[in-house]
Order: C-alpha cells, then structure tokens, then sequence
C-alpha cells in the first residue's frame, strides 16, 4: 500500500481516514480505524454540552495511542467545543462548514494539526491561504450533509491544482479499494469515508440503519434539504417513507410538509445533559436512529452517500481498514501488469 507524505506527517500507516459523523462516529469507531493503522476521527453528539466532547476525547484516549482527529462542524459559533479540542491537544482537528481562520494559529501553537472539509475551488484556496495543513475536497456523491455541488471527480484534481503544495484527501463515492487508487491517481494523498464506516459494527447506530444502507443502491439516496430542522444545509439520504410523502404532496415548503413537527421516535440520551430520552421530531437533522432507538424508521434522517451501491456488509472496522488495503495493492498489481 501506498504511503503518501500524509502518512509520515501524522504517523500512521495506511492513507485511509473515517469521517467523524457526530454521534454515529464514537470512540469505538475512531479506535479502532486508528488502531488498524488508519486514522479515526471522532464526531460529537450534536446539541451536547462541550463536557460531553471532553469526556468522548478522554474515552478514545482509553482504547488507542495511535493519532486520531476530531470533528466539529463551524457553520454556527462553536467556540466552547474547539477549546476543548485545543485543551485537550487532540493530534488533529477536523473542521467542515465553515471559516477555518480563526482556529488555526492557536491549533498550530498547541501543536494540533487543522483540516477542514470544502465544497469548492474557492473554499479550499481560501483554506489554503489560512494555513491548514490539508483540505478534504468533498464530492456530490458524499451522504450526509454536502456543501458541494460538483462530482468528486471534477472538484478532486482541480482542488488539488490550485492548492498545491497543501495535501489534499478525497471524499464522497468512495468505498473500496479501487477508489482509493482512483482517488491517489487524481491527486489526493488520502481518502475519507463516511457510509463504508456507517456500515461497521462499531458504528453507533442500529442494525437496522445499517442493513438500509447495505440493501440500497446509489438511485436509492437523495440529494436535498428536507430534513432541515435545526440545521438548514444540502444533504444525501437514503429515500424512506418520510421522502416519498413530500414527493406526493408536491414537495412543499417547510411549514406545510406531512407531518411536520410530530414526534416520530425516542433515543436514549448518551450525553451527560441529564435527560434520559431525546425525542426525535420529524424532518429533524438529528432525528437517525441510534441505538435504543424506538420508532418509526420510516420517518427518521437515514444519512448515506452514493457509494453504498459498493457496501455489501458490515464487518468490523478493522476488517475494512484491511481490506481496503488489500484491494488497493491489488487494483495497482493489476494496472501494473496491463
């Protein structure tokens, strides 16, 4: 396997990263993608107090020594949740949504690396300017919530043109072995995966989100804004029974969508709020299903990107570090011998 410059940078072995997908990204699964010689990265629960992101670091310091990220989404004031990353002299920080400015010296100081994920050429030279020490060129087919508007294969070369020497990772589409090469071949130094790593057995969520997403294909998922209840941002779905309702009503407008405001499920809470339950309104952004989640999947967020036409299983995170890898020696054996 390949071990670009990013690799020696941050000191793991494989140029594989998961992407830290709030809550359905916790320290299991950033342990062990880390511990797999990949890098993990770490979500926070959203709407969680920055005590809960404290004690979520502190738990992923329990079960690896190897370099992790964590991510926080900037598109509103979050100040309190990156002191605790700084605080806590996390390796990397993770950053989407947003101006990464402001956060970079004091990082660097701390000697805490800074990534953030873009949509455009101009973000990411705007990044680049800023001084982060690499881009994520996220692609259209990315699930979850998608600032781009433009194919992973067009935005990834042309980024990594214009913000040349600053590395940058590939996301969005990406699921096997192939599309890693794919992605070193326009350019890229690494890859970040969201909905491979969903499909994992660490992953914070239920089997049943799991086995959608296994089971769905790329014509199954959805680019929109319907589910734009405490946060108002572009996003990849998978189409449920919540999607097809608005389809039949004519796609209306917030305000005046089937259903809107009804409680469609309870989870558990895992922050340290207090509460015991959270419930989960319909057309919310937070409202997928984590474990102990009961309800109605048919009306829930089921983040997932195009590349679960490519997800056939779910196997421990480790295993998909491994094979990855595998698959990538292979595919770059067999264009060798073409």
């Amino acid at each position: 396997m390949v071990r670009t410059p990013l690799c020696h940078q941050l000191g793991i072995e494989y140029p594989i990263f998961s992407v830290g997908m709030g809550a359905l990204a916790g320290p299991s699964l950033a342990a062990a993608v880390s511990n797999a010689g990949a890098c993990g990265v770490l979500g926070r629960v959203s709407g969680a107090p920055a005590s809960d992101l404290r004690l979520r670091i502190q738990h992923l310091r329990t079960l690896t020594d190897k370099p992790f990220g964590v991510n926080v989404i900037i598109a509103n004031p979050q100040e309190e949740l990156i002191e605790v990353c700084l605080e806590g002299r996390i390796p990397l920080l993770v950053l989407f949504w947003g101006d990464p400015a402001p956060y970079v010296r004091e990082a660097h100081r701390r000697g805490i690396k800074v990534f953030i994920q873009i949509g455009s050429v101009e973000e990411a030279v705007a990044a680049a300017d800023a001084g982060v020490d690499a881009i994520i060129a996220q692609g259209l087919e990315a699930g979850g919530h998608v600032k781009s508007t433009t194919a992973l294969s067009t935005l990834l070369p042309e980024v990594v043109e214009a913000v040349q020497p600053v590395p940058v990772l590939a996301a969005g589409g990406i699921a096997t072995g192939r599309g890693l090469v794919a992605a070193l071949s326009l350019g890229a130094q690494a890859v970040s995966l969201g909905t491979r790593f969903l499909c994992s057995e660490e992953a914070n969520t239920t089997p049943e989100y799991k086995a959608r997403v296994v089971e769905s294909t790329a014509k199954d998922t959805l680019y929109t804004r319907l589910f734009n209840i405490g946060w108002d941002a572009p996003h990849r779905v998978l189409r449920n029974r919540a999607v097809s309702e608005w389809e039949a009503a004519g796609c209306p407008p917030p305000g005046h969508r089937p259903g809107e405001g009804s409680i469609i499920g309870t989870v558990p809470r895992g922050d340290t709020t207090g509460d015991t339950t959270l419930e989960l309104v319909r057309y919310s952004s937070r409202s997928y299903p984590l474990p102990g989640f009961r309800g109605d999947m048919e009306y829930s967020v089921l983040y997932a990107g195009e590349s679960c036409s490519l997800i056939h299983d779910v196997k421990p995170a480790a295993q998909i570090v491994r094979d990855l890898v595998r698959e990538a020696d292979e595919a770059m054996e067999q264009m060798l011998r073409r």
